[in-house]
């Protein structure tokens, strides 16, 4: 087991300021192509059209150095979303999809499965995407972003009862205060980052834009400052933010259904360099316009510290 599989949407994101850019997208594909570009070995299972767009996502993944599971381009369409900036970089979003999975999942066990945002609450993907994860769980850590998007929900309890029972069955979960705002807005979003810890989950990451990141687990809380860049919009620095979190897990060798038990047992040493590679990564991407996630090289170049090979724990 050394490849990692994600599961998700991806799709082009039309980006309206000042005139409308196209870029290839979507929040788990964001999570691949970041995996890749650092030289982890990904899969990617996904539903696009064999269209010239669906070409483009293709062509952008493997670049990437990610593999497309086979039979991921059965959609009619490849899907778009409309991201509107504002002067502050912020992205909202409107968007033109269908989700279904028709793609075969690698035969080999991944070290980790993925998946958020769209692929965990639109039906009728999302019942796939969930039989998926209960399947994979028995050899692999399962981590999940909700990325929530309120513009394609139409039921709101039922978005939170699916997003809740993933939570339930995910070892690693990174999540926005603003996601935790929506999906309770009658709590702060520490508390219910912290009723989500004690339903399952190992880890708990949540990103709270300038107020930096807080990541809580059985020994404790780790937080890191969000690092002072430019920013030119904010479009996938979750996506980035989570790709730092994972692949800084799996350099400590944390990462495997067999790891489970040491995630649960992380030392908050370990968890705070993980932040803070997270950070990193998510703050790269936002000085970059669209979701232009660092490869190794750029991640090197900006850290304080020489790069770590952390021992198997």
């Amino acid at each position: 087991m050394t490849r990692g599989l994600v599961i998700g949407e991806a799709l082009i994101d039309i980006v309206e300021r000042q005139g409308a850019t196209e870029h290839v997208g979507g929040s788990p594909l964001n999570v691949a192509v970041g995996l890749a570009r650092l030289g982890r070995d990904v899969d990617f299972l996904t539903h696009i059209g064999d269209d010239e767009p669906g070409q483009r996502i293709i062509e952008y993944v493997t670049a990437s150095g990610a593999q497309l599971v086979p039979s991921s381009a059965g959609a009619t369409r490849t899907p778009t979303a409309v991201a509107t900036i504002s002067d502050d970089g912020s992205a909202t979003y409107t968007f033109d999809l269908e989700w279904e999975l028709s793609g075969t999942p690698p035969v080999a066990p991944p070290l980790f499965v993925h998946t958020g945002s769209i692929a965990a609450v639109r039906e009728p993907g999302c019942w796939a995407v969930a039989a998926l994860l209960d399947a994979y769980r028995v050899s692999a850590t399962v981590s999940f972003d909700p990325n929530v998007r309120p513009s394609l929900i139409v039921d709101r309890d039922l978005a939170r009862e699916r997003i809740e029972h993933l939570v339930q069955r995910s070892d690693i979960v990174k999540v926005s205060d603003e996601d935790l705002r929506w999906i309770d807005p009658n709590r702060a979003p520490e508390w219910t980052a912290r009723t989500w810890l004690a339903s399952g989950p190992a880890i708990v990451a949540v990103t709270m834009g300038e107020q930096g990141a807080l990541a809580l687990c059985a020994t404790g809380e780790a937080r890191v400052a969000a690092r002072k860049v430019q920013v030119v919009d904010t479009v996938g620095a979750g996506d980035a933010f989570m790709v730092g979190l994972l692949d800084a897990l799996w350099g400590h060798g944390l990462l495997g259904a067999d790891r489970r038990a040491n995630l649960r047992r992380i030392r908050l040493d370990a968890l705070s360099a993980a932040l803070d590679a997270a950070a990193l990564s998510s703050a790269l991407t936002i000085a970059r316009t669209g979701a232009d996630l660092p490869g190794r090289a750029a991640i090197d170049a900006q850290s304080p510290y020489p790069p770590v090979r952390f021992p198997q724990l």
